[in-house]
């Protein structure tokens, strides 16, 4: 089970913060310290797989990618694949990347919703959902005309409303 996915940047600034299991706000701004701290403290040529038990609990993994500003990690349990982990993230970047056309920290920054949307199209519950960045992009882009048509209906009644009160 996927535990959390975090996404930060290269100070330590929490872009986006998910957690599967309940955790107090206290407890996960210490784990998103704690990360940092280990992340920031790595050389660039070792591993992208650390043992994150001293951070997260038993049987905690930590994988993480670094790209550009901004480190994308996941913490997971032992029933999970590292090398699956690792690919779920390119997953991530790469349907990010489709979305905002080469993403960016402020894109992350600006379009926090439209992340959360990718995010859990991906992973929901801590489970995998999909690993396929195409149908990722396809469920997203329907949720956003689903949205279109709602934000229209709703500037429909609010006009005709207003009409009628004349």
């Amino acid at each position: 089970m996927i535990r959390a996915v975090l996404v930060m940047n290269t100070q330590g600034k929490p872009r986006l913060a998910k957690f599967y299991e309940f955790r107090p706000v206290e407890k996960q701004q210490e784990i998103i310290r704690n990360v940092f701290a280990v992340l920031c403290s790595r050389p660039e040529h070792v591993s992208n797989f650390v043992d994150a038990e001293s951070i997260f609990g038993q049987d905690a993994r930590l994988v993480y990618k670094h790209f550009a500003t901004l480190y994308f990690v996941l913490i997971f349990d032992g029933s999970e694949n590292e090398l699956a982990m690792l690919d779920l993230i390119q997953v991530f970047v790469e349907t990010l990347d489709k979305c905002f056309r080469n993403v960016c920290e402020l894109d992350v920054v600006f379009n926090y919703s439209k992340m959360h949307t990718i995010l859990d199209e991906i992973i929901f519950g801590g489970q995998v959902l999909e690993t396929s960045s195409t149908e990722v992009m396809k469920a997203v882009e329907e949720i956003s005309k689903l949205e279109a048509a709602s934000s229209a209906i709703n500037l429909v009644s609010k006009s005709v409303s207003s009409w009628r009160s004349r």
